[in-house]
């Protein structure tokens, strides 16, 4: 398991490694909660991978829609949101057995995907960048993955295709992503909710490509 955003799959390895203690940082931060709270735990330096497993989810769970954004220092810069649950029906327990054994990584997704041999499985989700910026935060999405990015993916997941690789990902159902894939894959479609973006007329119901 893989992503380039290490604070998550910190995460993931702290919770697998030690769940209890993530979970007893989050109760005290359920329990301090308020708006200057908020702002003292997100300019925190923590110390070691479970106070910042705890950081990470804390801040996700009470920020603006759940986003999250870093500024160029890479710093967590999402003001505070109106949900104050921070202890939800987490099976800290399940998701630590399910993680053993795994190796997890945060890695550009290249040499991952390069890695995969015949008779693989990939699920691929990457952020949601197209050729034309026309909703919610695929204008922020481009700093992160940018359009060569997709075009690098789409390369990639066609080397591995070639080797029997089988592949499922997630990616926006537009017009430019449609021509991306549009020789090799097959494409179907997906409702989702569209909950995020900061403009009210980008939230809904959309729906999403699935490419195998």
């Amino acid at each position: 398991m893989s992503d380039s955003n290490p604070w998550l799959i910190e995460t993931y390895l702290a919770i697998r490694d030690d769940w209890e203690r993530v979970l007893s940082h989050m109760v005290q931060h359920q329990r301090l909660h308020s708006r200057d709270y908020y702002y003292k735990v997100r300019g925190m330096k923590c110390r070691n991978r479970y106070t910042r497993a705890a950081q990470f989810l804390y801040l996700n769970r009470t920020c603006w829609n759940g986003l999250f954004r870093v500024n160029l220092k890479g710093e967590f810069n999402v003001p505070i949101g109106t949900k104050t649950k921070v202890i939800m029906q987490d099976d800290f327990s399940s998701i630590s057995s399910a993680l053993l054994g795994m190796k997890i990584v945060s890695s550009d997704f290249e040499p991952i995907i390069d890695s995969a041999a015949a008779d693989d499985f990939l699920f691929v989700d990457p952020p949601y960048t197209v050729n034309h910026n026309l909703n919610g935060f695929i204008k922020y999405n481009e700093k992160i993955f940018s359009w060569e990015d997709q075009e690098r993916l789409r390369d990639c997941l066609l080397r591995a295709k070639n080797r029997g690789v089988a592949i499922l990902m997630t990616n926006a159902d537009h017009e430019s992503i449609k021509s991306l894939y549009g020789k090799g894959f097959t494409l179907s479609y997906v409702d989702r909710a569209s909950v995020i973006s900061g403009n009210s007329k980008f939230r809904g119901n959309t729906t999403e490509l699935l490419i195998r």
